[in-house]
């Protein structure tokens, strides 16, 4: 297990300096949120979670990942990068006009999107028609869907909580990147959004709480998720805004702004330390 987990810290520190140069070279993007989600979607990709095929990413085996904070997009280029759907050099064209990575995920053009995403509240509801429809078809495809803590403040989530819950949608497990901050500044500030797990408890989800950057907490998380029956899961991952860069956490300017060259090299020096 400790070479394991070894291997994931490293890869985590892979696509830590891909977000970073990617949205350096971009000039625009969402750092703060794509670093707080690295090991959630790190263990989903390459902690043998979720079933796919990078040579065919059509496969209809395969899991469903929706990322319903589509601005996150970044560290989810970065996994599907590093897993193969594509060449790393394509994480250079960021943001560039006909590049396959747009600002905000496109299924039409990016190999391992399978949804298109980026109005907020939305993608709870994709990840349970998806589920539905598993289910009447009788396939054991599953879906994970990644939540901010921000777009939790919409009703549309809720609506889609009690019907994922209504309909047993066992094969459903949202992931709520809980880093506290969103757009415009903290969300205790905002509105405030506890007591979060009782609140999923109480809509009939199999609650799981963990450190969103210990990747086996993250990784026991996503078994345990697995495991249960009857009822949809989600994973309340307490992560931090910016991790890995000390000018960057906790800083709520950082959810959209980029690094210059000069704070490139002490992100990178800092990762790599």
């Amino acid at each position: 297990m400790e070479t394991e987990k070894n291997r994931l810290l490293e890869l985590c520190k892979t696509i830590r300096e891909d977000i970073l140069v990617m949205l350096n070279k971009a000039g625009s993007g969402h750092p703060g949120g794509s670093l707080s989600a690295t090991e959630l979607i790190t263990v989903l990709y390459f902690g043998g979670i979720m079933k796919y095929d990078a040579s065919n990413p059509n496969w209809a085996q395969r899991d469903f990942f929706i990322l319903s904070k589509g601005h996150a997009c970044p560290v989810v280029y970065a996994a599907l990068a590093r897993a193969g759907f594509f060449s790393t050099d394509e994480l250079g064209k960021l943001r560039q006009l006909g590049s396959i990575l747009q600002g905000h995920p496109n299924s039409k053009s990016t190999p391992g999107i399978d949804c298109s995403s980026g109005s907020l509240g939305q993608g709870l509801s994709i990840s349970n028609g998806l589920g539905l429809a598993f289910k009447k078809q009788g396939r054991p495809n599953r879906v994970y869907c990644l939540l901010g803590d921000g777009e939790t403040q919409e009703g549309q989530i809720w609506e889609a909580a009690m019907t994922s819950a209504h309909n047993n949608l066992d094969n459903v497990c949202a992931i709520l990147d809980s880093n506290g901050i969103q757009l415009d500044g903290f969300i205790d500030d905002i509105k405030k959004i506890e007591p979060v797990a009782d609140k999923w408890r109480a809509f009939g989800w199999n609650v799981i709480e963990c450190d969103g950057h210990d990747v086996v907490q993250v990784f026991d998380a996503y078994r345990a998720a697995f495991s249960a029956v009857g009822k949809p899961s989600i994973i309340i991952a307490k992560t931090v805004k910016g991790k890995g860069v000390s000018f960057m956490e906790d800083d709520c300017k950082w959810h959209g702004l980029t690094p210059d060259d000069e704070q490139l090299a002490k992100a990178l020096a800092e990762i790599r330390g």
